[in-house]
């Protein structure tokens, strides 16, 4: 009985560790905080509703998304459009519009009621639609924008949230299983210091600027006298135009969108405390060239924390971060072209850019990339719905007690 009770405990042993816990999370959450206030920063609100937008276009629903915003320029009295809030001159689309459910608005947008909001401690008389209900199953997606410098953001111009501060939240989030993933996005001058302290593992970041570099508005709209997006924000949008719910573009497309001269300073990114690889392992990872292609003048080639070690992330247990394993719904499924032919005729048409130019036959399709994963159709099933890995886990280990216990009893008769 010896030899298939040891079989038996190395394929249990084989499936548990075969488990990617990183891409068994089962619910995307969403922090969206706009810190400034006043009809001049008009830009950072059309920011932070301009991702509330692509988040729920995305599916992720109300109930897991938290909108902090001062909620002063739709209805202000030199807001020439009324009730309305637009990301750029031509005005195609009002971001505000209908279904906005904004859950920090004016002076509650502080920052000891963001610091609070993502530690979870808050007074009993707070209601749900104010709380982060995470768990150690959820991904986070935490989005800021307004006024900041190094290593710090200012809220409504009256006090700042450090980047320690930050840093120490998230490991109290850690530490109280808050969180399966985060990936945080910060535009405003000198981002990348927002993120440069943190210390939690599971955290992926960038943002939109290096140290000393300030972050750029992208176009005013001289109807409504000011700048109405920032141009790093504008792009991430622009991109994410093209990502659907299926869709199996990566973290490292995302990144490698980045284009320097039209956003006007250097993105970066950080990845070393981020477990999973940013793209596919193979010899044409997106990322090899980050931050070396045209425009970029930063000193190594673009600012990535984490490039040495992105080469020793891939295998097996490891699937690469997906755009929509933080900005959509949860699923993972493969879409042939017939499929995805009728998909398209229910996305979204409204678009922040101009109309996009039709799909090549090269990108008609969201189906899974090869991957370096085993073919078995075992682990394939495996991968597909993850939560049987547990409970075949445990009927194997059954299993194994009783062949033992058998084992045993026999030796001793």
């Amino acid at each position: 009985m010896r030899l298939p009770s040891l079989s038996l405990f190395l394929l249990f042993y084989f499936l548990l560790s075969s488990c990617d816990a990183s891409s068994q999370h089962t619910n995307n959450w969403a922090v969206l905080v706009c810190s400034s206030r006043y009809w001049f920063n008009y830009r950072h609100m059309a920011n932070a509703l301009g991702m509330y937008r692509t988040v729920k276009r995305l599916g992720i629903p109300d109930s897991n998304i938290i909108l902090m915003l001062a909620d002063d320029a739709a209805c202000n009295s030199r807001n020439k459009f009324a009730g309305s809030v637009y990301a750029n001159p031509g005005r195609h689309l009002d971001l505000y519009g209908e279904n906005i459910e904004v859950d920090y608005r004016g002076y509650e947008v502080t920052v000891e009621n963001f610091l609070r909001l993502l530690t979870g401690r808050l007074s009993s008389s707070v209601p749900r639609s104010k709380r982060l209900l995470t768990d150690s199953s959820s991904n986070i997606f935490i989005y800021l924008t307004g006024h900041g410098g190094n290593e710090f953001l200012k809220f409504q111009d009256n006090e700042e949230v450090s980047a320690h501060d930050i840093a120490d939240a998230f490991h109290q989030m850690y530490e109280g299983g808050r969180y399966n993933e985060i990936f945080f996005m910060v535009d405003t001058c000198q981002a990348n210091s927002m993120y440069s302290k943190f210390y939690s593992p599971g955290i992926l970041a960038t943002g939109s600027s290096v140290v000393g570099e300030n972050s750029y508005s992208h176009e005013n709209d001289y109807d409504i006298g000011v700048a109405v997006i920032d141009s790093y924000t504008h792009y991430v949008l622009e991109y994410m135009e093209k990502v659907n719910k299926t869709s199996r573009l990566t973290m490292a497309d995302l990144f490698t969108s980045y284009d320097v001269p039209k956003i006007g300073s250097h993105p970066g990114v950080r990845s070393d405390l981020f477990e999973r690889p940013l793209g596919p392992g193979n010899p044409n990872h997106p990322m090899s060239e980050y931050g070396r292609g045209r425009g970029w003048t930063v000193e190594g080639g673009g600012e990535w924390m984490g490039r040495e070690i992105e080469a020793g992330k891939n295998g097996r247990a490891f699937r690469e971060a997906l755009i929509t394993d933080f900005f959509g719904g949860v699923v993972d499924v493969d879409v042939n072209n017939e499929d995805d032919a009728e998909l398209r005729l229910f996305e979204d048409s409204e678009c922040i850019s101009s109309p996009k130019a039709p799909l090549s036959p090269s990108t008609n399709t969201y189906s899974s990339p090869p991957s370096s994963r085993s073919s078995s159709s075992l682990l394939d099933t495996l991968d597909t719905y993850p939560f049987l890995r547990p409970s075949l886990a445990f009927i194997l280990l059954g299993a194994l007690f009783v062949l033992v216990f058998s084992g045993m009893t026999s030796g001793r008769s």
